[in-house]
């Protein structure tokens, strides 16, 4: 089978991301950014969904790791709807519950073509470190909009802020795998409308 994979590139005033990302992996993480803490979830995400993942994204960080953030969302995203190709064979549907200590987190995905984005729950501090956490909302809803998917995320519980985020990172990446998956039962594409790109 040919492996499903993409490479992309986004260049504006703001950041530098280039990317490639295969989806048929075994977990390597190749990655240098500017924003160290998206680093260590980006390494997460891809070692518990068996993906690799190459990734260099340079920004305007001194003014914030917002711009660098988003961007990562959008790149990544749009890699993943282009590795997806049509998407036939494909489980579709993910959902995973990873616990990180005191913290559990849920990630339910749908490849659908439909970009929609829900974030239940509460992340406790605005920051872990240098880290604005509400960058992680804009990373996820990014990546929705541009993986074209259904993706749903919970927080069940948890106090720790980097052990939820955390937990919600091994999440993503688990739902993923399963969505990802070839289903040998699967004929064509998983849809009534016979279509999902």
């Amino acid at each position: 089978m040919e492996k499903r994979q993409a490479s992309k590139r986004r260049k504006t005033n703001e950041t530098m991301i280039e990317l490639t990302y295969s989806i048929d992996g075994d977990g390597t993480a190749d990655l240098t950014t500017d924003v160290p803490f998206m680093t260590h979830m980006l390494d997460l995400f891809t070692k518990h969904g068996l993906f690799d993942l190459s990734l260099t994204a340079n920004g305007d960080v001194d003014i914030d790791d917002h711009h660098t953030t988003e961007d990562i969302g959008i790149v990544l995203g749009e890699a993943l709807k282009e590795a997806l190709a049509d998407k036939k064979g494909i489980r579709r549907y993910g959902n995973a519950f990873v616990p990180m200590d005191d913290a559990l987190a849920q990630v339910v995905v749908d490849l659908s073509n439909r970009p929609h984005f829900e974030l239940r729950g509460e992340l406790p501090k605005a920051k872990v470190g240098t880290f604005d956490t509400e960058l992680v909302e804009e990373f996820l809803w990014k990546l929705a909009l541009e993986a074209r998917m259904n993706l749903h995320v919970i927080i069940h519980y948890g106090t720790n802020t980097h052990h939820i985020i955390e937990a919600i990172f091994k999440a993503l990446g688990r739902a993923l795998d399963e969505a990802t998956q070839l289903d040998p039962r699967v004929k064509g594409i998983p849809s009534t409308k016979g279509s999902l790109s």
